[in-house]
């Protein structure tokens, strides 16, 4: 499991150049994926939103600017990430660690987590912690890097662990961060392993879509009583 510590300190020194790098490592597509994921929200037409390990505020924003009538609140531990997501437009944000949410039980229609539960130092306690704070009924929705399979499998495993810690170590001078990131990918269960996994964290009629080529995953999940 990541290191809580180190990850929140690899976050603080490349947030600065986050949303720029990450574009710039998936040519722009990453702006698609969010789009996919707020489509799919949209469609539940929830009135309360918590996006959790928010970040630079990225999904948070293309949900409030979908769905401008709902309260979207986004979090996360690095304060300094939040800090450019606040000044980005995000109209709530609160520093808070994914595994203690500072929320009363049933609170959210909606919650969200893109590119975060693989940094969490502890998957199921996140999972569970996520559904707490869910109403009964509601619907997680996860937006994660996975490895393709097939043909794909090994020149993007060659991408993640050559190409792209040099290009963003280039960009924003932390390889390091991105040598980590590139081993949470391989360590981060996905597909059928993610879908075990929301079963066993109390969530029910648990889907997964593949996007480009595998490269990204959603999931979609719902909360049992």
């Amino acid at each position: 499991m990541p290191d809580p510590i180190y990850v929140k300190e690899a976050f603080a020194r490349i947030a600065d150049r986050y949303v720029m790098t990450n574009h710039v490592l998936s040519l722009g597509v990453d702006v698609w994926w969010r789009r996919v994921v707020t489509r799919r929200i949209k469609a539940l037409s929830p009135t309360k939103v918590l996006d959790v390990a928010s970040g630079t505020g990225d999904l948070a924003l293309s949900i409030q600017d979908a769905l401008p009538n709902a309260e979207v609140i986004a979090t996360d531990f690095c304060a300094e990430m939040l800090g450019h997501a606040s000044n980005r437009g995000v109209h709530q944000t609160l520093v808070a660690d994914a595994l203690a949410l500072p929320f009363p039980d049933g609170e959210f229609d909606v919650v969200t987590v893109a590119f975060g539960l693989r940094n969490m130092a502890d998957y199921v306690r996140a999972l569970k912690e996520m559904r707490r704070v869910l109403k009964p009924g509601g619907t997680l929705f996860i937006l994660d890097f996975s490895l393709p399979q097939g043909v794909m499998r090994v020149p993007y495993r060659l991408y993640l662990h050559h190409v792209l810690p040099k290009l963003a170590g280039f960009l924003t001078k932390q390889k390091d961060a991105y040598e980590y990131l590139a081993g949470s990918i391989e360590q981060f269960p996905s597909g059928d392993a993610m879908i075990s996994l929301l079963n066993h964290s109390g969530y029910g009629n648990s889907t997964v879509i593949p996007m480009t080529f595998g490269v990204v995953s959603v999931y979609e999940a719902v909360r049992k009583d």
